[in-house]
């Protein structure tokens, strides 16, 4: 799997936003959660998407579309990577763009709404799961002339990638059972933002040892 042609400066910028995408992963969670208790008090809230609707919002809204416009740029090596990276951006976009469905008596038009946020919500985690497991495994090298650190990256990336997929999994076994859709508003039930948040920071992970942030080869 070759890289696309570049100059050494491009294929660093390249480098430079991967680990961009993946400090964002990792801190988006964190941010949201102590930011709000700072202005606006402690409670942590459903999920990831909620912080939406409290003061954190506007960082909600700019971590993920800036998420997106660095996926829709990192060209990676072409063929599917620049289908899933676009893809993911435009999913990424999404989720920021169009809010979840409020808790407290939301309209018609918010509900529709609601459903095009989880449908981008669960697209862009499947694929960020698939780039974990499938492209960023991938090498242009035999297995006997792997490196260390590229068979110790594609362990992370196997493991970044099945969290993501478990994780999509308990969510949606818990949205379909009786109690996730009998309310999944109840004040302190955050099942869903713990497991979205453990999804993002391992995304994110994926993201900073693919732009060579660590596990760099000697």
């Amino acid at each position: 799997m070759n890289r696309l042609p570049g100059t050494n400066a491009e294929e660093l910028s390249y480098l430079a936003l991967r680990k961009i995408v993946g400090i964002i992963g990792c801190t988006l969670p964190f941010a949201l959660v102590f930011g709000k208790t700072i202005f606006q008090g402690s409670g942590i809230e459903d999920s990831v998407s909620g912080y939406y609707y409290t003061d954190m919002g506007t960082w909600f809204v700019g971590s993920l579309c800036a998420i997106g416009v660095f996926l829709l740029a990192t060209k990676g090596y072409g063929g599917w990577d620049v289908i899933t990276g676009i893809l993911a951006g435009v999913f990424a976009i999404g989720v920021g763009l169009l809010p979840t469905t409020p808790c407290d008596n939301p309209t018609e038009t918010q509900q529709c709404i609601g459903h095009v946020h989880l449908t981008c919500a669960a697209l862009l985690f499947f694929t960020l799961g698939c780039m974990s497991l499938f492209l960023f495994t991938k090498t242009n090298q035999t297995k006997e002339n792997m490196t260390a650190q590229k068979r110790q990256r594609n362990w992370v990336y196997r493991i970044c990638g099945l969290l993501i997929f478990v994780c999509i999994g308990v969510i949606l076994v818990y949205k379909l059972s009786p109690v996730g859709t009998a309310d999944s508003c109840v004040a302190g039930h955050a099942l869903v933002f713990w497991f979205e948040s453990i999804a993002i920071v391992a995304f994110g992970f994926a993201w900073l040892v693919k732009g060579e942030t660590i596990l760099k080869d000697k």
